[in-house]
């Protein structure tokens, strides 16, 4: 049997099918007043790896775009890792709860992405709720979106292992984090953890706005009990707070410093519609000097 190639399920819709096409929308998150304001300048790359990881969002670009443009200007000016672990949440509840792709690459209109199977291996060995399962990658969006934005910076220098998790427990958070900082330390790989997750749903502008900053603020705080609290307290729809408290937990366990807002906005800040909005964030897990 072949070995497993992932094709877009999403192209055409939260980002371009065409690969010219899909190049521009990427520069313009990039360059866009929301954004960065520029392109990363590759030939300022650092042969050091500056963070852990980010949490990112992963809507239609034309929405989050700019937003996830900082975490990835910040990633395109130090080194490829050996893997970016990415986890998002698993939005249509199939296949197994904490499922690990296994496979040799996926594809999307900018080419091919080599799958980090011997990292895959280690979370699964390593782990009491993780297994492989590829139901529930193949029409999940919130892993998707992240990896052209990483084609566009690492090229060919990158390999990736894609995580989608439905069961959004702390105690899954921890389970993967423990893993990953067993990986990096014991065994010396170079990992970047992506935490794709969006906030507040489908409230107006500045109710999502002071919900966002109640779940960002634990998370700049690095405490991930804080943030299960609020999101309960306050009734606030983030979608992937698994990822994000297992990013918290695990940059701990790694030494990371404290973490930076890089950009926080809304849908409504990018189309102008504030009555019925989602909320994006890019925070960077910095490493400690």
């Amino acid at each position: 049997m072949a070995a497993t190639v992932r094709y877009p399920a999403h192209a055409g819709t939260f980002y371009p099918r065409e690969k010219e096409e899909l190049i521009k929308l990427i520069e313009w998150s990039f360059e866009h007043p929301l954004g960065p304001g520029s392109l990363p300048d590759p030939t300022s790359r650092v042969p050091e790896r500056l963070h852990h990881g980010f949490v990112v969002p992963h809507a239609g670009y034309i929405y989050s775009g700019p937003v996830a443009a900082h975490a990835y200007y910040k990633l395109a000016h130090e080194k490829p890792p050996d893997a970016v672990v990415i986890a998002g949440p698993n939005h249509n509840g199939v296949g197994l709860p904490a499922a690990v792709f296994k496979g040799k690459a996926w594809l999307t209109p900018l080419g091919e992405v080599e799958v980090n199977m011997e990292v895959a291996r280690m979370i699964v060995s390593n782990t009491r709720y993780f297994g492989f399962d590829n139901d529930a990658h193949y029409y999940e969006h919130s892993v998707e979106v992240q990896v052209p934005f990483l084609q566009y910076i690492y090229g060919d220098e990158l390999s990736i292992v894609p995580i989608v998790i439905e069961y959004q427990s702390l105690d899954v958070a921890r389970d993967l984090a423990k893993a990953l900082a067993k990986i990096a330390i014991e065994n010396g790989v170079d990992i970047v953890f992506l935490a794709s997750s969006d906030f507040n749903h489908y409230e107006p502008h500045n109710i999502t706005v002071e919900k966002d900053m109640k779940a960002i603020q634990a998370i700049l705080e690095m405490d991930e009990e804080k943030l299960y609290r609020v999101l309960e307290e306050y009734n606030i729809t983030m979608c992937g707070p698994c990822p994000v408290a297992s990013l918290i937990v695990y940059s701990k366990l790694v030494g990371s410093d404290k973490p930076v807002l890089l950009k926080h906005a809304t849908s409504g800040d990018i189309t102008g519609e504030k009555d019925w909005v989602v909320g994006y964030a890019s925070i960077a897990f910095p490493v400690k000097r």
